[in-house]
């Protein structure tokens, strides 16, 4: 188990380095492009398999208890160690980030070989593509993994560099400012995020999560909680992104290839929160407590903003990008985690950490679908998209626009599906908020994110109407292709997850609940 969860959290980054080497003659197929390409494929499904294997081999009788721990020295000086481990709460996530980047890398891949020689569009060399993939994994699994605050940082940091040049290489229209402004915003926050962590490790003595979060804040004053808390939620907030820190995420994700939008809001979100939950709840409870209201705040106004945002760019004539309206989504539905969290109570946290995984999968599969859209009309404009009648997938491309419409319902959550639980759960967690918390506050936070479920469901099923519903096909029009097998390969997983996590919710809830229980009570339980 110790050397599985190495394998998994370092075993990308040997393979990035190959994936810049000459390929073998015998290997390159077709082409040197296909050779690579399916060295990444080979690479993610390792360590895919490697994830697999370690959550069939976790102890489900005790996932509170960190498990596959190694801890060895790596900084004496200043107690920095090389601390890993995973328990009920983190597992969920590193499996997530394992299949999204073998189901990226499948669909890169077979994108490629199916794409008519002509047709492929000059660019920069693949190689290049998935060794940043690969770096981009270690980097998002090992903050997972990760329990030592130093750590955590530079796992936290190590995703920026590659998700920059993925956008600014492979990116579209306006790539290079969205890229900028993306390493900007979080190089700043992270900045002040490293303050924060510094703070806690040199008044606590020590850079131990586990350590910290047994201790729940009592070796730490409230004056040094509410200035850790202050600086350590920024940098996290940047990430998540929270209301009004997201204006780099719009960007971000129009200009994004397929695969880097599906990583971004898949994984890379859930970075921030997972801080929250795993730092900054157990480490410094009471400030945590103090800035709690005000981060429930600022999530109900992400519900409300993006929703509104969502609506504005759907209307006929707005010239609405679909991809940016999806990114807009993120930010509201990353607030019912936020509210969740702001919660402080298990419900609330449990609710945080579903919508987590579920927004992972559905929104993935969102900008997989979007992505396809977009390669067949060559455009993700709604207002061109939509035309006189409608793009009307029914009808042209039904398999697509049934599976557009199913990704559609699932991200506004009906019940049944993996969307409903996260969020209906932080609404539970806000009616009846931890001790402590303003009770009347979280009830008005609680019916403004119940009005945001209701915005978020119209924006939706607008978009269904006006993609999905139109017209027949015009007399003398290019018909467009259906779902392709190597489509089918790639989102099916993140259809039947969906579908398992929504109607088995006990799948995850049985995971994370000991963890959250142990985590708030400080390592008591």
């Amino acid at each position: 188990m110790q050397f599985l969860l190495a394998l998994i959290v370092a075993g990308p980054l040997p393979g990035a380095a190959a994936a810049l080497l000459p390929a073998p003659p015998g290997l390159k197929g077709k082409s040197p492009d296909q050779a690579v390409l399916r060295h990444g494929v080979t690479v993610t499904g390792v360590i895919l398999l490697a994830a697999i294997v370690l959550a069939l081999g976790f102890d489900h009788d005790q996932p509170s208890r960190m498990q596959a721990t190694t801890d060895i020295s790596w900084i004496p000086a200043l107690d920095v160690r090389i601390h890993l481990g995973v328990d009920g709460i983190s597992l969920p996530l590193l499996v997530l980030t394992a299949l999204l980047s073998f189901l990226c890398a499948l669909y890169s891949y077979s994108r490629q070989r199916h794409q008519r020689p002509a047709s492929r569009a000059p660019g920069p060399s693949p190689k290049g593509f998935v060794a940043l993939l690969l770096v981009l994994e270690s980097g998002t699994l090992a903050t997972f993994a990760v329990l030592d605050l130093i750590l955590f940082f530079l796992a936290f940091e190590m995703v920026l560099i590659p998700m920059y040049f993925l956008i600014a290489r492979w990116g579209g229209e306006g790539k290079q400012a969205a890229a900028w402004k993306f390493i900007l915003y979080t190089l700043l926050g992270s900045v002040v995020m490293l303050l924060g962590l510094l703070l806690i490790g040199v008044k606590a003595g020590t850079f131990d999560m586990v350590a910290l979060a047994t201790d729940n804040g009592r070796g730490l004053t409230t004056s040094v909680q509410v200035i850790a808390v202050l600086a350590i939620g920024i940098g996290l907030a940047v990430k998540t992104p929270m209301w009004p820190l997201h204006s780099w995420l719009p960007d971000a994700h129009t200009a994004a290839p397929t695969v880097g939008s599906v990583l971004l809001a898949g994984v890379l979100l859930k970075m921030g929160t997972y801080g929250f939950v795993r730092i900054v709840l157990p480490i410094a409870p009471d400030g945590m407590r103090i800035f709690a209201p005000y981060l429930a705040a600022f999530a109900v106004a992400g519900i409300i903003y993006g929703s509104l945002a969502c609506l504005a760019l759907v209307r006929p004539g707005s010239k609405g990008d679909l991809k940016r309206l999806i990114a807009y989504s993120s930010v509201g539905h990353m607030g019912f985690v936020l509210l969740g969290i702001a919660t402080m109570t298990p419900t609330g946290v449990n609710g945080a950490l579903f919508a987590n995984v579920a927004h992972g999968l559905v929104t993935g599969l969102l900008f997989f679908l979007v992505g396809a859209v977009k390669d067949r009309y060559g455009t993700a404009d709604l207002d061109t998209l939509a035309g006189a009648t409608g793009a009307a997938l029914y009808g042209r491309a039904p398999r697509l626009g049934a599976l557009l419409a199913f990704a559609a319902v699932a991200s506004l959550g009906l019940p049944g599906l993996a969307g409903f639980w996260g969020e209906m759960l932080a609404l539970f967690g806000a009616f009846e908020p931890a001790e402590g918390l303003s009770r009347p506050a979280f009830l008005t936070f609680m019916a403004i994110g119940a009005f945001g479920t209701l915005l978020t469901a119209a924006y939706l099923l607008l978009v269904v109407r006006r993609v999905c519903m139109g017209g027949p096909r015009p007399a003398g029009e290019t018909p467009i292709a259906d779902v392709q097998g190597y489509e089918f390969a790639a989102w099916t997983p993140l259809v039947a997850l969906t579908v398992l996590a929504g109607l088995w919710p006990a799948v995850l809830l049985g995971l994370t609940d000991p963890a959250v229980q142990k985590l708030l009570a400080g390592g008591t339980q």
